[in-house]
């Protein structure tokens, strides 16, 4: 996906994942969705928070953000 985004800069790229650890590093935006509802929309790092999450999957989650790759882990509660 990196080496697509380098060699065609202006083309759109949309990726659809369950799964925060597959998310892009070159990922702008994001788009989470409940029960065919949009939850929240924006800039990537705007949305792709342990607040926003938590809420989206209806669990408390920990959301990390590391060498421009996203990843969440459940909390114990």
């Amino acid at each position: 996906m990196e080496g697509l985004a380098e060699s065609r800069p202006a083309l759109t790229k949309i990726t659809v994942t369950h799964h925060l650890e597959e998310v892009p590093a070159i990922t702008t935006h994001a788009l989470l969705m409940r029960d065919a509802r949009i939850q929240a929309g924006g800039p990537v790092a705007e949305i792709l928070t342990a607040e926003n999450l938590s809420e989206c999957f209806g669990r408390p989650l920990r959301v990390d953000h590391l060498d421009g790759r996203w990843s969440a882990r459940a909390l114990r509660v």
